[in-house]
């Protein structure tokens, strides 16, 4: 059962702790903050439990001192064995050597106090085991196991399959999983909760799982990811929500009033004041902004107009640089740092008393998370700004920061039963042992990602496994484990199997620089794959400053040929923005009923009562409205508009509202039924706003025909049918053949590179569609794609409200205000927005004069 748990007094937690480790906590602390009040107590009553609490609340030590208590105890009494009493995951290395230092420095102190007492104590080994950890320190780890185990969820899976190593798992008494929040989302999540429940069949004893997670919901569910199942029903878990002990103060602030009549310049020049007069009012400020190229940008600007130490912080910069930033920041010798998303997890900053967001952090989660990087202790309040700079982003950061205050939260969302993950663990479990079908089973379906897996699914991945195909050997993929399907009993195949194992695990796909070549063969320069798998034959777009049609690809490269006057259909900035969440996106479009009837009072003063905004932005807000409601119509909740727009090629822009991935999902299938209907090539271009297909001038559809793409009938179909053909499906499929163990990264200590990789993706893919098109690799391909990188259950979800919703098809002469940032998505980088901005005020000037015709 998941049920809350309950607070403990000082006086209740210091008798259940050790004198030592009691004495010591008095002589650091005034009192227990309170997820240690709700978890120190239970763990030692052996209850399952999850932590939810804001950063610098003491979680990390509320997980450790129960366990440190019991090694103080054991090594009183001259009673510590030689083997693993705790294991610490974190999805991120740098948290575990923070996590080491702070668990060195308390025992050092208690052991300094037993001295001082004439207590003897035996020594308690910590080693954190990465995959950076060399072979001589890993085999005095075989050889002297750690009393404590730091290490990540790729290692854990390792030392599960590692037959000398996994016996001195056998009695763990704390597993501590850390950052909970932020690995349940993914693939490294599904991984993480197999490669429990196989640490979990090791154990004899009782084995107490701690989970640590800062803000989520629903936490009933991150709960169950945390403790598997037990005969078809969730195992016990206590709850600790502590998230609403700490006060956030969020303010939504924009440098401008009025976002059409400026000029790029003007705006980057408020920008960046606004940004500095912040900073030198702060002692520390943190900015966070939605992309790499924008970091470096802000460090730059405000360079020029600061003389004090600012310094940027991503996941493009090398581990040693960040390692630098991230202890001057704890040392207190910085005034501010820029990061993406680099700074968002627990690694220890020290002290900030300001955290700006720059634009809109697209979750209510993120923007509580990032915010509460600031003030770090619990008493202190959570200061955050977000900056907007952008008609749409005050809009959505307005409803946003409301919903934070409220403590609304986004929904999390857990991959369901990835079975790329599940063919690497099939693999790791036949290493440990032979098994029957039934019990893998079992084990399988403890873990929640794989609680609805079905027999069926773990045979064909067995018979994949096995070999079972003998195309395959042609093609150099040969079984890894043997199956006797009519015994229901496998295991593994030879004494290699278990190098290759340890050399191809992990969930996390090699990303390279894909070339961009003309068809004549000219280098243009490099774009992210990420970038790369989301074009369509047909789409244009922007790179060293001129402008391109994608053609295909070859191997790693993507064939374009060079268009002038072309407007660009996908923003070279894509694939690095977060896409605004499935919860928030219906938030903002009941959001927009409410402003349609204030547009009519001219209501300022009830948004800034209501929503905590400044006059400017308010005001901003209603004229925004107002244009739209003059010149089309305004969509929300209850209206869907779609607007048609003829130029040199006809445009229809939808605006659904419901963030990028399910409109990724819409725009694909109406793109995909329009081509069908009209046989033609049909360009795309989508935000979290609503997406624009555009079709060849003399192709036009009907109001009839319009209506029509939104039955949610045959959609996945449609959807799946959609990928054929696409830079998304060959990138996936790397990955997923990859993950699969399908293609080796990594043969015997001889790497392959990603260029033989996706050559070896490519040749499989032809013959899996072609021969077996319901193979497990293939399935969990379009799975993938369909479910976790696009939104498929909320785009039919969507589909479904519609039935209800009107459908108001408007004809107008220009982009409408709604549809300015669609129309012009791909013309260049969000801050380097001059030939953007130019546009849109080019436009809304002809916008305006037709307003002013109309009243």
């Amino acid at each position: 059962m998941i049920k809350q748990g309950k607070a403990y007094t000082d006086e209740e937690i210091l008798k259940s702790l050790h004198p030592l480790v009691s004495e010591w906590f008095l002589s650091k602390y005034n009192s227990f903050t309170p997820p240690q009040r709700y978890s120190i107590v239970e763990a030692f009553k052996g209850n399952n439990i999850l932590i939810s609490s804001p950063t610098g609340s003491g979680k990390t030590l509320a997980a450790f001192l129960s366990a440190i208590s019991l090694l103080v105890e054991k090594a009183e009494k001259n009673d510590l064995e030689d083997r693993v009493y705790v294991i610490y995951v974190s999805p991120l290395k740098a948290l575990n050597n923070d996590i080491r230092k702070n668990l060195e420095k308390p025992l050092e102190e208690i052991y300094k106090l037993a001295e001082k007492k004439g207590i003897k104590l035996q020594k308690i080994r910590i080693a954190v085991r990465t995959g950076d950890t060399d072979q001589s320190e890993r085999q005095r780890m075989v050889r002297k196991p750690p009393h404590i185990l730091i290490t990540t969820p790729e290692t854990l899976a390792i030392v599960l399959s590692s037959p000398k190593f996994s016996k001195a798992l056998r009695k763990v008494k704390f597993l501590i999983i850390d950052e909970v929040h932020a690995i349940a989302e993914n693939k490294r999540g599904s991984h993480l909760s197999l490669s429990v429940e196989r640490l979990q069949r090791i154990q004899e004893d009782k084995m107490v799982r701690i989970g640590l997670s800062a803000t989520i919901h629903p936490l009933e569910e991150v709960a169950k990811f945390l403790v598997g199942y037990k005969n078809g029903k969730p195992r016990d878990c206590l709850i600790a929500d502590v998230t609403f002990e700490k006060k956030i103060d969020i303010k939504v602030v924009s440098p401008i009033d009025d976002f059409f009549n400026i000029t790029a310049e003007e705006i980057s020049e408020r920008l960046y004041d606004l940004l500095a007069e912040m900073v030198k009012k702060s002692r520390t400020t943190l900015i966070f902004t939605n992309t790499r190229s924008a970091t470096e940008r802000v460090v730059y600007y405000l360079k020029k107009r600061l003389d004090l130490p600012i310094k940027a912080h991503h996941s493009s910069l090398s581990k040693e640089v960040r390692f630098e930033v991230e202890k001057e920041l704890k040392e207190g010798k910085l005034r501010c740092v820029v990061s993406s998303t680099s700074l968002e997890l627990g690694i220890d900053i020290g002290y900030i008393d300001l955290v700006i967001l720059l634009g809109s952090p697209k979750s209510i989660n993120r923007a509580l998370q990032r915010i509460g990087r600031s003030g770090h202790k619990l008493h202190e309040v959570s200061i955050g700004r977000i900056v907007v700079v952008d008609q749409d982003d005050l809009v959505e950061c307005t409803v946003l920061a409301k919903e934070a205050l409220d403590r609304r939260l986004d929904k999390i969302y857990i991959p369901k039963k990835p079975l790329d993950v599940l063919c690497q663990h099939i693999v790791g479990m036949a290493i440990e042992k032979t098994w029957s079908v039934d019990e893998a089973l079992k084990l399988i379906r403890a873990a929640y990602p794989y609680k609805d897996l079905t027999k069926e699914e773990l045979i064909s991945v067995l018979r994949y496994l096995s070999g079972n195909y003998s195309e395959l050997e042609s093609k150099r993929v040969y079984g890894k484990i043997w199956f006797d399907e009519k015994e229901g009993v496998f295991g593994k195949r030879g004494k290699l199997i278990r190098p290759i194992y340890y050399l191809n695990v992990g969930t996390i796909p090699d990303e390279v620089a894909i070339s961009v070549i003309t068809k004549e063969g000219k280098r243009v320069g490099k774009v992210e794959e990420e970038f790369a798998e989301r074009l369509i034959k047909g789409d244009i777009f922007v790179l060293a400053g001129r402008t391109f049609r994608f053609l295909k690809s070859k191997g790693m490269n993507l064939i374009v040929e060079e268009v002038e006057g072309e407007k660009p259909t996908v923003p070279s900035w894509f694939s690095e923005q977060l896409p605004l969440s499935y919860d928030l996106a219906l938030r903002i479009q009941r959001f927009r009923r409410l402003v349609e009837k204030l547009v009519d009072k001219n209501d300022v003063e009830f948004l800034v009562k209501n929503y905590g905004i400044d006059e400017r932005a308010a005001k901003a807000i209603l004229n925004y409205f107002k244009e739209q409601k003059l010149f089309s119509e305004i969509p929300n909740d209850k209206r869907i508009v779609v607007e048609k727009l003829e130029e040199d090629k006809n445009y229809y822009f939808f605006h659904t509202l419901v963030g990028r991935r399910a409109n990724n999902a819409l725009a694909r299938v109406f793109g995909y039924r329009v081509g069908l209907l009209k046989d033609c090539n049909v360009q795309m271009a989508l935000n979290d706003n609503g997406f624009a297909l555009i079709l060849p001038k003399s192709k036009k559809l009907k109001d009839s025909e319009i209506q029509r793409l939104f039955n949610p009938e045959n959609f996945e179909s449609d959807l799946k049918r959609s990928l054929d053909k696409t830079e998304m499906l060959r990138r996936r499929f790397r990955h997923v053949a990859v993950r699969s163990m399908m293609i080796l990264r990594n043969y015997l200590g001889r790497e392959k590179s990603v260029w033989r990789q996706q050559f070896n993706a490519d040749s499989l893919l032809r013959m899996l569609k072609r021969y077996y098109p319901d193979f497990v690799v293939l399935r969990e391909t379009y799975r993938e794609i369909m479910e976790d990188s696009m939104d498929l259950a909320n785009a039919i979800d969507f589909l479904n409200k519609a039935k209800k919703m009107e459908i108001k098809i408007v004809r107008i002469p220009y982009p409408s205000p709604f549809a300015l940032n669609i129309y012009v998505l791909g013309e260049e980088d969000v801050v380097l927005m001059e030939d953007k901005k130019k546009i849109i005020r080019q436009l809304h000037e002809k916008i305006m004069q037709i307003i002013n015709l109309k009243s």
